[in-house]
């Protein structure tokens, strides 16, 4: 499987975990599924078939389990206008505030065990060698519950955001205006500038030329690159944001007609085969990228 983003996260210097041990320490924190009054319940699953922690070439693979109760609001809110209209028809007065939520709570709870359920899973990938942790969530907030639960599963796990000696944004911006990324990136047809006094002032393009005239003009009037479309070494796909967000990950066909696909026989073997592709492009790309940006922010 290729991730399709990647939140990064720096690892503790001299961080002695092993999987085993990793493995140990998550089964602490197992999934459950919901329980009848449970609008929604997380835990560290199974990667593939019972093992929490999936290794392959000394990388490693988790996954948080979720399962949500599909409850819409509107739902709760009909029921609820039909109950609070019979309350009145009963009692001769419209019911008040107390009532209401004690109302709502009641049906809530009521509805809750007859509700379907989600599931999914939450991956993540550990490099113990190069020191980072990538969860494949399209935001930072989408990729937090994952990061809790690391918190709450593992003694001691002080992770920080991977930052740059320059800005993102800005460097995009330099090399939309140049018309050349730094280092082996190549810029794609797929960008979006912000004007930096207003963020709802924003310019898209999609499978657009970005060569033209046009795009200066943006820049010259003060906009900054928000988004942008690279290629690395003709061989992955993705979008740059300019908070350090890697998007929309695509391994191109130069890639994958060059040993991407393989003769796996199983599911179990060609996830595999996938995800030793995947880590070992992305150990490449992620350097590359940090190195383009000016190199990662040392903190202490």
């Amino acid at each position: 499987m290729w991730f399709r983003n990647v939140q990064l996260y720096r690892l503790p210097e001299q961080w002695d975990m092993t999987a085993d041990r990793l493995s140990e320490q998550l089964a602490r924190l197992l999934f459950q599924p919901c329980g009848s009054q449970d609008m929604a319940t997380q835990g560290w699953a199974p990667v593939m078939h019972d093992s929490l922690v999936h290794s392959i070439g000394g990388q490693w693979m988790i996954a948080l389990g979720v399962e949500q109760r599909l409850l819409p609001s509107s739902v709760v809110k009909q029921v609820c206008d039909d109950r609070a209209e019979e309350m009145e028809a009963q009692q001769g007065f419209k019911p008040g505030r107390k009532q209401l939520k004690e109302l709502k709570e009641a049906v809530t709870m009521e509805l809750l065990p007859r509700a379907f359920t989600r599931r999914r899973k939450v991956f993540a990938w550990i490099d113990p060698q190069a020191g980072y942790l990538a969860i494949d969530a399209s935001s930072r907030n989408s990729a937090e519950p994952l990061v809790e639960a690391l918190h709450k599963a593992l003694d001691e796990l002080p992770l920080k955001l991977v930052n740059t000696e320059n800005s993102p944004g800005a460097a995009m911006t330099g090399w939309l205006a140049g018309g050349e990324a730094d280092g082996a990136f190549t810029i794609d047809q797929d960008c979006e500038l912000r004007a930096v006094t207003d963020e709802a002032s924003a310019v898209r393009y999609v499978r657009h030329s970005l060569e033209g005239d046009e795009i200066r003009e943006h820049i010259a009037a003060g906009k900054q690159v928000s988004k942008l479309a690279l290629t690395f070494d003709d061989r992955v796909s993705f979008i740059l944001t300019d908070k350090f967000e890697i998007k929309r990950i695509q391994p191109l066909d130069t890639l994958t007609d060059s040993g991407g696909e393989s003769d796996a026989k199983s599911r179990e073997e060609q996830f595999d085969a996938d995800f030793a592709l995947m880590t070992g492009e992305l150990r490449k790309l992620i350097p590359a990228l940090l190195d383009a940006l000016g190199g990662e922010v040392k903190t202490i």
